[in-house]
């Protein structure tokens, strides 16, 4: 997706004005029933904070006995809910067949799920479909952390001329230990948006926590990192309901959520000191960055002695004692783990692949450069 391309999305102030954020999307994870959808957005809408009711008629479920959904009688009940409480409506769409009953029923927004943004030749199926339409549509992350399928998604979106597109950041699986149904990765959606900073993106924190305890915790992390509008899920009996119900909550727990939020400003009224802190962050980067080159230096000339004294590469015992020091040194200065986990990584990697283009080179001391102290 080129710079071209993401100045053809239309803002979200542009076809959905006057709406504060963050811009909230709720509604159950399925619709069951006509009474439980319409009970659930009567309340819902009673809040005065829900912008769009959503309720999924189609359920893409990992096991075939598990509820997939009431299907197409489900888009009368939604429509219903829409002429009653004036909320507008959406779903997830899967198919072109999906998209075709959707944008005949009048919804107002469609999102494709993450099971359908991993892959390319239904996501094309439904952009296809969507040609002509003006309709809104969200694209949930892939289950993968594949940051190139899910712009590859908004891509094919944007080739069909649809021009009203949201980003949606649901978490991805993660085969390991997690308090999470699936894993955050904030660093995958931060770098969406690094890379298209006009591309507004939204939180999913039900899929993300898979439980409503950490809700409020995530959705304000969310918010935390600039991201403009959440889904959450809701639901009028959430123990009873036959998707997802640890991760549902009631309309009225919805509103209590909301109200603890915190919505940060952009831009701070001690603008003058944030740039102080920042100058000295870019004085500190620039120190860090010298001594790691000098780091790289003093692990070519440890190369450059293995190459010349027939020496293995791979030291498992200096690798352990490495990381072993390192990591408690780090405790000590209130580094964690986890992040000293990423950055030793990474210096041995780069440090043994210096060494092994030393052992490539030529048997040639002439190859071998002067010691620079730095």
């Amino acid at each position: 997706m080129n710079q071209r391309s993401i100045a053809d999305i239309i803002p979200l102030s542009n076809w959905w004005p006057g709406k504060e954020k963050p811009f909230l999307i709720s509604g159950p994870c399925s619709v069951e029933t006509e009474e439980q959808l319409l009970s659930t957005a009567r309340q819902l809408a009673a809040t005065g904070g829900v912008h769009l009711f959503r309720g999924g008629i189609w359920k893409p479920r990992t096991r075939p006995d598990s509820f997939e959904g009431v299907g197409e009688a489900g888009i009368e009940w939604m429509v219903n809910v829409k002429k009653e409480t004036g909320l507008p409506i959406a779903t997830e769409v899967a198919s072109a067949h999906h998209v075709e009953l959707c944008l005949n029923a009048g919804f107002d927004v469609l999102w494709i799920g993450s099971r359908t943004t991993v892959n390319p030749f239904s996501v094309q199926e439904i952009a296809d479909a969507l040609q002509g339409s003006d309709i809104p549509v969200i694209v949930k992350n892939p289950v993968n952390p594949d940051l190139q399928l899910w712009i590859g998604a908004i891509e094919r979106l944007q080739r069909a001329g649809i021009r009203k597109i949201i980003a949606m950041h649901r978490g991805f699986s993660f085969f390991g230990k997690t308090i999470y149904r699936n894993k955050p990765m904030w660093e995958i959606p931060i770098g969406l948006k690094t890379l298209f900073p006009s591309l507004e993106i939204f939180c999913d924190p039900s899929h993300i926590c898979g439980r409503r305890d950490l809700l409020a915790k995530v959705a304000q992390q969310a918010l935390d990192l600039g991201m403009s509008g959440l889904m959450i899920e809701s639901h009028i009996s959430p123990d009873k309901a036959w998707s997802d119900a640890r991760q549902q909550i009631t309309p009225e727990n919805l509103l209590t959520l909301i109200n603890s939020l915190h919505v940060r400003t952009k831009f701070p009224k001690g603008e003058n000191e944030l740039a102080l802190l920042r100058s000295e962050i870019d004085r500190t980067d620039e120190d860090i960055l010298h001594l790691i080159a000098q780091r790289m230096k003093l692990a070519e000339e440890i190369g450059w002695y293995k190459k010349e004294n027939n020496v293995m590469i791979l030291q498992i015992e200096r690798w352990s004692e490495i990381r072993n020091t390192r990591t408690e040194w780090a405790k000590k200065l209130g580094l964690t783990p986890a992040f000293m986990k990423v950055y030793l990584d990474a210096l041995h990697a780069e440090s043994i692949r210096r060494q092994t283009h030393i052992m490539n080179e030529a048997d040639s001391k002439e190859n071998k450069p002067e010691r620079d102290i730095i």
